[in-house]
């Protein structure tokens, strides 16, 4: 069966002026428009295809990537605003449609929003959401404490930022453990710090506990490397200096170079760190 708002693979079936029409044991009549058809394709071949709704609500195939896909978020800019909603370019040639009930605040022209792509179930149409926190579940998490997640950061707050994780939780990086530049849409690795009593995720950028260790001294050596054996860092040295050096905290760059003493890769002095000749 054909899913709409996602990549199917089907047959070419029969070829006509208008493209090339593809199907599965459930359809024979998807078309796929000429300008869309791959170099040498002929009927019989299998090709993967998006599928989604023309500009007359007809299914139609497609062999552009689009930006997001049915039950995922993304990352999308605004094409046009007009009385219906904001319409997104999400790549294909019919932009996605966010209605205004849809919209946490009004969209604008041009500016970029994290939305939910997903089949409403009245219309039968694609369309995108940027009410991003009904489409989000933190009841029984599979999750644990350091545990490698992805994230895409979707909010800025005064506590720090919200984040979706694994395309299906809520959770936040505190502004005070941001060490490096984040915006607004960024997907990035990420970690679970902590999962509260009331199920909030907790989320660090960095490896929690001795996971974060050796990342931590594989940086410090790799820049201390690249500086030519020398950096005018230590432990006496400010959070604020290491932190635009390093993008990372003095807890952790202390663990860091102190990894790194106890292998005899470093010596520390007054001035910073130098690196010992193998």
């Amino acid at each position: 069966m054909i899913q709409l708002g996602n990549f199917n693979t089907l047959e070419i079936l029969r070829e006509t002026s208008v493209g090339m029409f593809l199907g599965d044991e459930d359809v024979d009549d998807l078309l796929l428009p000429t300008k869309y058809v791959p170099e040498n394709a002929q009927v019989g071949d299998t090709l993967e295809v998006f599928c989604y709704l023309d500009h007359e609500e007809r299914p139609i195939a497609t062999t552009l990537k689009p930006y997001v896909k049915r039950n995922e978020f993304g990352f999308l800019r605004v094409a046009e605003v007009n009385e219906i909603g904001a319409f997104m370019d999400w790549g294909l040639e019919k932009h996605l449609l966010v209605p205004f009930r849809e919209q946490r605040e009004k969209m604008r022209d041009g500016h970029w929003y994290v939305v939910y792509c997903y089949l409403d179930e009245k219309s039968f149409r694609l369309v995108a959401s940027a009410r991003i926190k009904k489409h989000l579940n933190n009841n029984g998490l599979s999750l644990q404490p350091k545990e490698e997640v992805q994230i895409l950061v979707a909010r800025s707050t005064d506590l720090g930022f919200e984040v979706i994780v694994n395309e299906k939780h809520l959770g936040l990086i505190y502004r005070d453990e941001v060490y490096q530049p984040i915006q607004i849409g960024d997907r990035l690795n990420a970690y679970v710090k902590k999962i509260r009593s009331d199920k909030k995720i907790d989320i660090s950028l960095k490896p929690i506990g001795h996971l974060q260790i050796e990342p931590s001294a594989a940086q410090v050596y790799s820049m201390l490397s690249e500086a030519g054996g020398y950096m005018a860092l230590h432990d006496k040295s400010s959070p604020e200096d290491i932190q635009e050096a390093l993008q990372m905290s003095k807890k952790t760059f202390k663990k860091a170079i102190g990894t790194l003493y106890k292998a005899r890769k470093i010596d520390i002095k007054k001035d910073g760190i130098y690196q010992l000749k193998k």
